[in-house]
């Protein structure tokens, strides 16, 4: 994977930024500063993102389908699509592994998958807590995020399912990328 590689002053702006704006879009943040989108997600606050296992992208697709019904976002440079559906249906084609749900039909280039986070953080839109699963390609840019709940009501179930997953598929060497 290539490394990107910013600046310490564009960290220092990242993270008083942030601080200044907890709920901001991350996407927004990143495009705004010329920046991949997983470098903001990496200095968000101590406690609002954790990189995880990356090696286990294809179980952690599994767990989601125990999840029942979650708010999917898929962005591009031109488009950001946002359903709401439940996992499952999977099977993989060469470089596909691909979701065939009766509510969600993704064909994800696993290849391409650059990191993963679980992320915690105010909602841009109300300030409640959200709580979520980020993939990112490659180049750092959004792939897939997976939010267990999107804006209102965090229910203790939610909770529990977020910290599990994180204990599940946190990186064994427990060491964070700068």
């Amino acid at each position: 994977m290539p490394s990107v590689v910013i600046t310490e002053q564009q960290r220092q702006e990242i993270r008083e930024l942030l601080q200044a704006n907890p709920g901001e879009m991350t996407l927004q943040l990143a495009r705004r500063l010329n920046v991949p989108e997983a470098e903001i997600i990496r200095l968000l606050p101590e406690g609002c993102s954790e990189e995880l296992d990356l090696a286990r992208w294809q179980e952690m697709f599994t767990v989601f389908a125990e999840w029942g019904n979650v708010h999917v976002i898929v962005s591009n440079a031109a488009v950001t699509c946002e359903v709401v559906g439940e996992f499952g249906g999977f099977s993989v084609w060469e470089e596909f592994f691909n979701v065939q749900s009766s509510s969600l039909d993704l064909h994800i280039r696993w290849p391409r998958l650059g990191n993963v986070f679980a992320v915690e953080k105010p909602s841009h839109m109300d300030g409640g807590r959200t709580l979520s699963i980020q993939f990112f390609d490659d180049q750092g840019h959004s792939a897939i995020k997976v939010f267990l709940n999107f804006g209102g009501k965090l229910t203790p179930e939610k909770q529990e399912q977020f910290t599990h997953f994180k204990d599940r598929f946190r990186r064994s060497n427990g060491v964070q990328p700068a």
